[in-house]
């Protein structure tokens, strides 16, 4: 695929200043682009957001056809019909769906109709075989035989007990959509129902900016595959899976890559391999200030100098957890690579707030973060935040009694009770104390 990143000035160092969680994002999505649209087949563009208006070749449904199992009839021969006194026809013939030339209906006819089946010439409105004895000579039918199976006693005669109007249970040509209409608008998100109209105007195909490919990766020799066993000083990777469902979650075709030891040249080597498959690559883990920050290491001087834009500016921000970040773009196509940092909470909360919302951009959408409200919060004691930082907290939002709970500690390692969260609860920089019953932003991730 083409360039995902636009290129831009040599990004300045983050390193001797405190960035706020809102001017790192907007450098973010000031950079990333969407993805250059492609030609798929329905199947394939599921989730992708439309480049192009579709307007409807052919009218739905194309012609007037039956809502329902019965008999086609003019309303003039079932005028008078009732229980007492039925009207009794000719049953010249079945009409089914996908049938060929149905037969045309004179004065004291009728032809059996099948649900989705042409009315024929002739008819003006189909009667349901439930108001008929069903060409049986009994009593009211419940249900009709297959289209040219006559039902067992039949005699040619079918005896209808009510009357319809002229176009009852009759689906009119073009009662769905008219040929020329605007099927659907550029911009819109194709899922299963817009996949059911574009193949029910009869496309094959449409034109959309793609899901785009995100690899992960986590780093740390410590790191372990779940199903091994730990060794000493190790634990199982978890941001990897995390993430990945994450990135799905958001929209993207991800890609899980085995956690990467603390080395600077095999991880340069594994990012250089993985640029071949990827719109965007995500690391989580040595970005902060540590000896084996591996990633800040490695990727601090991958920019290309003929190459305007290219390299990772790595920086700390204003917010818990999550203060060190890391963003640029790397290889000839100017790849998107964001790194976060490597405990479990900082890097999904920093997915959540930064991630995501590049991802969402890739695809084209609108709608690229999550939805924030306010609510009312329920805790046992106030809530302390560093100054200076926005904080967010795991919680659980009620939607009902608009309050949100804190869940866990503020622990960036708290993997269970960020399992058991629906929402991040929002603590500004300006706050170092908030009280039971505040109100609160809270930013819903389910």
């Amino acid at each position: 695929m083409s360039s995902t990143a636009t290129p831009a000035p040599a990004p300045v160092s983050g390193q001797g200043r405190l960035w706020t969680v809102d001017e790192h994002l907007a450098d973010i999505l000031a950079t990333v682009r969407p993805l250059d649209p492609i030609e798929l087949q329905l199947p394939d563009a599921q989730g992708c957001v439309l480049v192009e208006d579709v307007t409807v070749p052919v009218a739905l449904p194309p012609f007037d056809n039956s809502s329902m199992d019965g008999y086609a009839v003019r309303t003039a021969d079932v005028s008078r019909a009732d229980e007492e006194f039925p009207a009794v026809l000719t049953v010249i013939g079945d009409v089914a769906a996908g049938g060929g030339s149905p037969p045309r209906v004179g004065p004291g006819q009728a032809a059996r109709i099948m649900t989705g089946a042409p009315l024929p010439p002739g008819a003006e409105a189909v009667v349901p075989v439930e108001w008929t004895d069903g060409g049986t000579g009994g009593g009211a039918a419940t249900s009709m035989r297959p289209a040219g199976s006559a039902p067992e006693g039949a005699r040619g005669e079918v005896r209808v007990y009510r009357p319809v109007e002229a176009r009852a249970h009759v689906r009119a040509r073009g009662s769905d959509v008219q040929a020329g209409d605007l099927a659907l608008e550029a911009g819109t998100i194709l899922g299963p129902p817009q996949i059911g109209l574009l193949s029910a105007i009869g496309r094959a195909t449409v034109r959309v900016n793609p899901r785009p490919r995100v690899v992960v990766l986590s780093t740390g020799s410590e790191l372990v595959q779940p199903g091994e066993a730990l060794g000493e000083g190790q634990i199982y990777d978890s941001n990897s899976f995390a993430l990945t469902a994450a990135a799905r979650d958001a929209g993207a075709i991800a890609y899980r890559v085995g956690a990467v030891t603390d080395d600077a040249d095999t991880l340069r080597s594994t990012i250089e391999d993985q640029l071949i498959r990827a719109d965007m690559i995500v690391t989580t883990g040595g970005v902060s200030v540590g000896a084996y920050d591996v990633v800040k290491e490695a990727l601090s001087s991958v920019g290309d100098e003929d190459e305007p834009g290219s390299g990772i500016d790595f920086r700390k921000l204003a917010m818990q957890p999550g203060k060190p970040q890391g963003f640029g773009s790397i290889g000839p196509e100017h790849t998107p690579l964001l790194a976060l940092p490597g405990n479990p909470v900082s890097s999904y909360v920093s997915f959540e707030l930064f991630v995501r919302p590049a991802i969402r951009a890739l695809m084209g959408r609108r709608d690229l973060h999550r939805p924030t409200v306010r609510a009312t919060l329920k805790a046992d004691a106030p809530l302390r935040s560093p100054a200076g930082r926005r904080q967010f907290l795991r919680g659980v939002y009620d939607a009902q009694a608009g309050t949100a709970v804190p869940v866990g500690g503020a622990g960036s390692h708290l993997v269970a009770a960020l399992a058991h969260a629906d929402a991040l609860i929002v603590i500004p920089e300006e706050a170092t104390s908030t009280e039971p019953g505040s109100e609160v932003d809270v930013v819903l991730l389910g």
